[in-house]
């Protein structure tokens, strides 16, 4: 890796090596309520959302702040257009939008065909879960250009990031687990229909078999600290 003129790159690599977060222990227990959420409810799916922020703020701060870290409340914003500065063709989509320190959903008929199973609250999770890697530094030290020699090492720090919000997501799927009415058969089927890039396409969120590694250790533990993406080798990056 090249040295840069953007500081410290060595400081900037223990950030994403040595976080603080690794250390910090398992997510505090609690209670999470699912709200009803009927096919084809757009008003439902907003409320069962709205309440997911709710239970994922709670967590968050505490577990934070009994840290020492500054903890910033993120918004939940529903857009139907383009969103984040980025125009986005899916019919339904999320996005966790950095300067508006928001998560962003445009809720379509693809999401909202069959809203029964934990689709809506992983991924409500996984995208919190990139508001707490901004709280903790690791956003930034990603997108630090001098930091790495060219794309495809981008693509890998960009993968080793998204795999690490879906284990982040997944160990806060613990800490509220079991949740009422559901199973092991609904975990089970949320790996299931979970897919990771697709052949030929950027590689940036990784191999549908790697989210589904690190979705497993998040979930295993509960602990912030089985999600260090960025000490894992390549192999579970890909």
């Amino acid at each position: 890796m090249r040295n840069g003129d953007r500081g410290d790159l060595s400081v900037e690599q223990r950030v994403l090596t040595d976080n603080a977060l690794y250390g910090m222990g398992r997510l505090p227990r609690s209670a999470c309520e699912e709200q009803p959420v009927a096919p084809g409810h757009r008003a439902a799916a907003k409320r069962y959302l709205g309440g997911i922020m709710q239970c994922l703020e709670a967590t968050w701060e505490q577990y934070l702040s009994e840290n020492g870290v500054q903890f910033e409340d993120a918004r939940l914003k529903f857009v139907t257009g383009d969103y984040c500065g980025t125009e986005r063709r899916l019919d339904s989509d999320s996005v966790y939008c950095y300067d508006a320190r928001a998560v962003v959903y445009k809720l379509g008929a693809s999401w909202l065909q069959d809203p029964s199973d934990l689709w809506l609250l992983y991924n409500t999770a996984t995208r919190y879960a990139e508001h707490v890697q901004r709280l903790v530094d690791i956003v930034h030290s990603v997108d630090v250009e001098a930091f790495y020699d060219s794309q495809a090492e981008r693509a890998e720090r960009v993968r080793r990031y998204h795999l690490q919000s879906a284990c982040l997501a997944s160990a806060f799927i613990k800490s509220v687990w079991p949740l009422e009415g559901r199973s092991s058969r609904d975990w089970k089927y949320l790996q299931l229909i979970v897919q990771g890039d697709v052949p030929g396409q950027q590689r940036l969120y990784g191999k549908t078999a790697n989210i589904r590694l690190w979705n497993g250790r998040g979930f295993a533990t509960g602990n912030p600290g089985s999600c260090n993406t960025w000490k894992a080798p390549a192999g579970e990056v890909a």
